[in-house]
């Protein structure tokens, strides 16, 4: 017996001294991969610097700079990809998306959708929405924890697609946006999220947290696409608001607020929510509220256009749509001087309720709205990163981050549509798409 131990003591201690030995590699022995582009834009001061390398070795950046100041850091081995004609930025960031979902399928069509198909549907619009150069999203909503599967298998690397943070089904109240409201009475139908009062919703974010959820999502005020709510009345309380974001922040979770009503706005950023949604019906007391609390807006402009050109094709009913077309004109009007106002903007599409691969588009009409080009590429890097919680590691390309790059033709500051053309992606070291000639 005495012998056994020593023997299972003497492997432990040979394992352990294996897994030191490969945590402490050294990183100038790890694959090194060189790009080398004509133009490179720094997303935090709007300086475009010309003839930049960027050295990476396995999935992080390790060095950024000129090519002649970086040229002895470059291994004669190294896989270069050469970018002469491109302008590279940080992986984009879309901090409001809904992978499980298609346009067709938010009408009643969504009853006939099982959890499982809803996964796999997120496998194809994940991989649509890497290849648009969207390296993270925020996946707010979705049905039986479908995306935070897709999460697990994007990161096991079963599927290709970007970075997610999940927040499994949103929190409801009964009858309210998220709620099941299509069925009849006697089918009985609630979805998973739904929780009305002060024990509930703190049990329903353990709950979520429980079962993967890195963010928590609450449906604050009624929506547009569902049936009967009503988007400018909130739905939560106040009680409830505080002990949602209350039961998250000391679990270390942060709250998205879907919230178009002037009151439910303002409900949630007085609970402390970390970002309000939409924001339709805001109003110069709400702005300031905002301001002073540090609350991010994402706005989910351009999927309000889409909407109303496609109304009359997607299979909503006539609740739904005639919300749609009261709703969209006055979020225009109230989003456009929320960004007159100077509140602080994370940039977010809602890719569900439009189809996925055209988040790009929202920075051109983000701009069409009020924000200059920078504002709006940094509402999609350096904020949609702090919003996110990862500064440290995404948002802009330094040495330390992770590998998510982009690449553009011509100058997206002066012309902002060319993020709606990415020709180039790459994820933590990896290439996932390489229209240059090369």
């Amino acid at each position: 017996m005495k012998c056994w131990w020593i023997a299972l003591l003497c492997g432990a201690m040979a394992a352990g001294t294996a897994v030191s030995a490969r945590t402490q590699e050294d990183p100038d022995k790890m694959k090194q991969t060189v790009i080398h582009a004509a133009r490179l834009l720094n997303v935090t001061t709007g300086v475009i610097e010309a003839d930049q390398l960027i050295v990476i070795h396995g999935a992080k950046i390790v060095a950024v700079g000129s090519a002649m100041s970086l040229r002895n850091q470059v291994k004669d081995e190294s896989d270069r990809i050469e970018l002469p004609s491109a302008t590279l930025l940080p992986g984009l960031i879309d901090c409001h998306v809904h992978l499980t979902a298609d346009p067709d399928l938010l009408g009643p069509n969504r009853l006939h959708i099982s959890n499982p198909r809803s996964a796999l549907i997120g496998a194809r619009n994940a991989r649509k929405t890497l290849e648009a150069g969207f390296t993270t999203v925020r996946n707010l909503t979705a049905p039986g924890y479908s995306d935070i599967a897709l999460r697990d298998a994007i990161n096991a690397g079963d599927v290709p697609g970007p970075r997610i943070l999940a927040s499994g089904p949103a929190l409801s109240i009964t009858g309210g946006h998220w709620d099941e409201n299509f069925a009849a009475p006697e089918y009985s139908l609630s979805r998973e999220g739904v929780a009305d009062g002060v024990d509930a919703v703190i049990k329903k974010v353990r709950q979520n947290i429980k079962y993967g959820a890195d963010v928590i999502k609450v449906m604050a005020t009624g929506g547009v696409v569902t049936e009967g709510d009503n988007p400018a009345a909130a739905q939560y309380s106040p009680e409830e608001l505080k002990a949602i974001v209350d039961t998250a922040h000391a679990l270390g979770r942060k709250v998205a607020a879907h919230a178009h009503a002037t009151v439910g706005i303002k409900n949630a950023v007085l609970a402390g929510v970390d970002s309000v949604e939409h924001g339709s019906y805001i109003d110069d007391e709400g702005i300031q509220l905002m301001k002073e609390h540090g609350t991010y807006l994402v706005p989910t402009v351009y999927l309000e256009d889409w909407v109303l050109q496609n109304l009359t094709t997607l299979g909503w009913t006539p609740n739904s749509i005639e919300k749609a077309k009261t709703v969209i004109p006055i979020a225009h009007m109230n989003v456009a001087h929320a960004f007159k106002s100077g509140v602080k903007v994370a940039f977010g599409t809602d890719a569900g309720v439009y189809p996925h691969g055209l988040n790009g588009h929202e920075f051109t009409k983000m701009v069409e709205m009020g924000l200059t080009p920078l504002q709006s590429i940094q509402a999609g890097t350096v904020n949609a990163a702090d919003l996110l919680g990862w500064s440290d590691k995404v948002g802009t390309i330094e040495a330390g981050k992770w590998a998510d790059i982009i690449a553009v033709d011509g100058d997206p500051l002066r012309d902002v549509a060319t993020l709606q053309h990415v020709k180039f992606v790459m994820k933590g070291g990896e290439v996932v798409k390489n229209e240059y000639p090369h």
